[in-house]
């Protein structure tokens, strides 16, 4: 979700400045009455009701197993997702997901589908 513009935040701070109450502020700029509390007390505390930096997400569990992984799937290109697991716990020691193996593949921009019908070697001589 997009924040609101700071345009907006600065006309509401200025509205609640002029003695107008946060149940008319929110009604007349259309936002709840919650997020008008929370720009009031940011603004009350810092001077500025601008909206803060997005917060970073998780790390990534298997970044230390990166060359690993690259590794195993040169090696082995027809490794399933569940094969490519038991490997990483295995040697790496790290209990792994196939839905976190495959977001890594990804972030690693590595190939994800593999050929049920067609074996590697089948795939290098076509």
């Amino acid at each position: 979700m997009k924040p609101y513009s700071q345009d907006l935040r600065e006309r509401a701070m200025a509205a609640l400045e002029d003695g107008k109450t946060q149940a008319e502020v929110a009604a007349q700029f259309r936002i709840h009455k919650s997020t008008l509390e929370k720009w009031w007390h940011r603004w009350r505390k810092t001077g500025s009701c601008a909206a803060l930096p997005p917060a970073p997400g998780p790390k990534r569990t298997l970044q230390a197993a990166e060359r690993f992984i690259r590794a195993e799937v040169k090696q082995h290109p027809d490794a399933t997702l569940v094969e490519l697991c038991e490997r990483v716990k295995e040697v790496k020691g790290l209990q792994v997901s196939p839905s976190m193996l495959c977001r890594e593949l990804q972030h690693l921009k590595l190939p994800l589908k593999k050929s049920r019908f067609m074996t590697a070697k089948a795939r290098r001589r076509a």
